[in-house]
């Protein structure tokens, strides 16, 4: 067993607060940035916006759905969000860092205890790149939502 991190940023054209508004909001902002071919499916338990938002989402990688439970937190409103899944020891955090008045950087970050033995080999291996390219194409539909909803 050990600790996983895989992070993925990208400059996006818009302001820090438009682009944290669409990420604590679950129900109209969130959901479009996911890319479908790997989250065919986010639901809202509770609330919607921000801490206390409680989000069932089911990922595909690899031909395998999962689905999680997760909690989100405002950690520093208009900066930090988490998702927290419950049982899985997984957490994603979403940060937002202005550059200059109308473009910022956001990084997505995944910290998780992987499993033991061989499997754990396997997760430690493939994990990362899988990962990468998830987070790549998130932040390519963030970018794009953003330049579609100016």
């Amino acid at each position: 067993m050990g600790n996983q991190h895989v992070e993925a940023h990208a400059e996006i054209p818009a302001t820090a607060d438009a682009i944290y508004a669409i990420l604590r909001d679950y129900h109209n902002g969130h959901p479009h940035i996911l890319p479908k071919q790997y989250f065919p499916r986010l639901e809202v338990e509770q609330g919607g916006e921000g801490t206390g938002t409680i989000v069932q989402v089911t990922t595909r990688v690899m031909g395998q759905e999962r689905s999680y439970r997760m909690v989100v937190e405002e950690v520093e409103p208009g900066r930090v969000l988490t998702e927290t899944a419950e049982t899985a020891g997984l957490v994603t955090t979403f940060t937002v860092t202005p550059l200059t008045d109308n473009r910022s950087r956001v990084t997505i970050a995944t910290d998780w205890e992987t499993a033991g033995g061989l499997a754990g080999f396997f997760e430690r291996l493939l994990t990362p790149g899988l990962l990468k390219r998830v987070y790549q194409a998130e932040l390519q539909q963030l970018a794009d939502f953003v330049a579609e909803n100016r």
